[in-house]
């Protein structure tokens, strides 16, 4: 027999709802993965069957890994450049992410945030040089400028998180929500994989900071769990022997995943650490 037991809270203008038990996900259970490229797994392998060529969903993202290891029922709707606003309205001819989240639905995972607060645009345009050219995508696109990101921003993104949470939690009662902080990706000690100026690091790491608090503090406030991805990773940045994720060297051909995405080792382990939080 299920047991669940809900306790849901109002205070301040914020939402929580804490589930203090839940019966294990069963095989065949209803599985959501949303977010941007570092749910869909851009570049990480072969592109996922069916899913939109624009949003470079791979096949091997730890969604469909964990789908295929747990006997999941996925539905992927992650895309590549996908913002938290993506996740609440419909992009272009996308409908919004969280649609794709119904009353049966059992688990839910997001990797989000990265795009809102121009992130990874910002480790590019760090790691490459004006006159560069780069390829991403099967393009060749020249070396972005560094952009500016507003304070307004994460305020913004905040409120999302949150938002997402609390339409899941109406949409299906019954789901897990897990968080996944993005991977380290600034290292230590810069190298030919990141090319960063100390200066560039030193500002690309309080971003990486900041982003992770907002996502803990928002799936705090709204009973969700999280994925420390970011502190599991450390030490598996694209400078170290091990890396879980693809710098951008000179002249980089893409070969080993998208430029500063996980690789297809850090989707595996992404999965494995999914396996073992969800049978804590």
């Amino acid at each position: 027999m299920k047991t669940i037991i809900r306790v849901c809270v109002t205070a301040l203008g914020l939402w929580a709802c804490a589930h203090t038990a839940r019966d294990d996900l069963p095989v065949g259970a209803r599985y959501v993965n949303m977010g941007s490229s570092f749910a869909a797994g851009s570049g990480a392998g072969p592109p996922a069957p069916g899913s939109p060529a624009r949003c470079y969903q791979s096949s091997v993202n730890y969604a469909h890994l964990l789908a295929a290891r747990q006997g999941f029922t996925l539905n992927d709707v992650s895309c590549g450049g996908a913002t938290s606003a993506h996740i609440l309205n419909a992009w272009n001819e996308l409908p919004a992410q969280i649609d794709a989240v119904t009353s049966d639905t059992r688990l839910v995972t997001i990797t989000i945030g990265g795009n809102d607060v121009a992130y990874v645009g910002n480790l590019v345009a760090s790691s490459c040089e004006q006159g560069e050219s780069i390829r991403a995508a099967g393009l060749v696109l020249p070396c972005p400028l560094p952009f500016e990101v507003p304070e307004a921003a994460y305020a913004t993104l905040e409120s999302n998180l949150r938002e997402i949470a609390r339409q899941i939690a109406a949409r299906a009662p019954d789901a897990r929500v897990i968080f996944i902080q993005y991977i380290a990706l600034v290292p230590e000690t810069q190298c030919a994989q990141s090319r960063f100026t100390e200066a560039e690091a030193a500002a690309l790491r309080i971003t990486a900071a900041r982003l992770a608090e907002i996502t803990r503090r928002a799936a705090a406030e709204t009973g969700a769990t999280v994925l420390e991805m970011d502190e599991i990773s450390a030490g598996h940045t694209p400078c170290d022997s091990d890396p879980w994720s693809a710098g951008l060297p000179r002249d980089y051909d893409g070969s080993a995943g998208a430029a500063w995405h996980p690789n297809a080792r850090g989707m595996a382990v992404i999965a494995d650490q999914l396996v073992q939080t969800l049978t804590r």
